[in-house]
């Protein structure tokens, strides 16, 4: 979890850095949704807390 969030914070950085300078910063947003994809799907407490359905 606390890498998850470290790494969401350093690809943040990396977006910030790309926009600035007008490069493709796609790769990195996917990167981070496929991080937190994979976190959703393995951890019930994180799918407790962003549910993607009605319970």
């Amino acid at each position: 979890m606390l890498g998850a969030i470290l790494l969401t914070g350093y690809l943040g950085g990396a977006i910030a850095a790309h926009v600035r300078i007008h490069e493709d910063w796609l790769t990195q947003l996917l990167l981070g949704m496929i991080l937190w994809g994979g976190l959703y799907f393995r951890d019930a407490r994180i799918a407790a807390l962003i549910p993607l359905r009605n319970p």
